[in-house]
């Protein structure tokens, strides 16, 4: 039943959850479902959990088998067929992991993203000199091409931001994402600039967490939270570690992230002043 894929759309993400919905409301077990299609109880709870891809052939079957009407089982298959389209960031796949595809996918699907970041700019707030050189650091055998390719990737991602029905964006940052000095003086006050300007969109909203707040709940490494119009999807916490990152959907965990938000937020500038803050930096450098 196809191929294991390590990052499913979100489209199939949700369609996964519908599955599941349908059968559970049908009263139709795993065991039920996987003899409908022949399959194993596992082939079943993959498709649900989103980790193959949805065969429309498959699809078909189990929606006849949990009752659905024709109707709704023709307009399923039309969403199937769509979301097991790659997305625009496939042609970058000779620079994306594929775990990082995910990633995309989210963050192209959010109404709104929260972030912490105690390290470097957010990167759908990069200048192109500011990404090149991030990236440059962090892929140093990396070809001219692979370099410029990944700065590309970038950014395109931050066109959501320009899209009518684009995300609300709110970031967290340390004082130290300002102070480290990324490709030097230039860079970095044009960089600045950057994000006096973003910080004016009535979609984006900036705060900085200054030295002198002490420490707080967001020390552990910078996370995200993507929160979704689609009514199945849940909120997710995509969240970086010492020992990698990973996607979290369990309510207690994402509520654990959302508080941490919360709290940083209150000992943060208010973002009605982040402009001015930005702007005293600006001329330290």
């Amino acid at each position: 039943m196809g191929e294991a894929r390590s990052a499913p759309t979100v489209g199939q993400m949700v369609l996964g959850m519908r599955l599941r919905d349908l059968r559970e409301k049908a009263g139709v077990s795993y065991d039920q479902a996987a003899r409908a299609l022949h399959v194993n109880q596992t082939t079943v709870r993959r498709m649900e959990k989103a980790e193959v891809g949805l065969k429309l052939p498959y699809v078909e079957k189990l929606l006849q088998t949990y009752g659905a009407e024709q109707e709704e089982i023709d307009s399923f298959l039309a969403l199937a067929e769509e979301a097991n389209r790659p997305g625009w960031w496939h042609r970058f796949r000779d620079v994306l992991p594929d775990w990082f595809s995910l990633y995309v996918s989210l963050e192209g699907a959010a109404s709104r993203i929260r972030a912490y970041e105690p390290h470097f700019i957010p990167g759908l707030l990069q200048t192109e000199e500011y990404a090149r050189t991030l990236l440059s650091i962090g892929f140093p055998h990396g070809s001219d091409r692979e370099l410029d390719r990944r700065v590309a990737l970038r950014m395109e991602r931050q066109e959501l931001l320009n899209r009518p029905d684009g995300p609300h964006l709110w970031v967290v940052m340390d004082e130290t994402v300002l102070r480290l000095s990324i490709g030097g003086p230039d860079v970095m006050r044009a960089q600045i600039d950057h994000l006096i300007e973003a910080a004016q969109r009535p979609n984006v909203t900036l705060q900085v967490v200054p030295f002198s707040a002490g420490p707080h709940p967001g020390m552990g490494g910078p996370f995200q939270l993507f929160r979704f119009q689609i009514p199945e999807l849940p909120d997710i916490v995509y969240a970086e570690g010492l020992t990698g990152a990973g996607y979290l959907d369990q309510r207690s965990d994402v509520v654990a992230y959302l508080e941490a938000l919360d709290r940083m937020g209150t000992q943060a500038t208010p973002a009605r002043r982040t402009e001015s803050y930005l702007r005293g930096i600006r001329e330290e450098i």
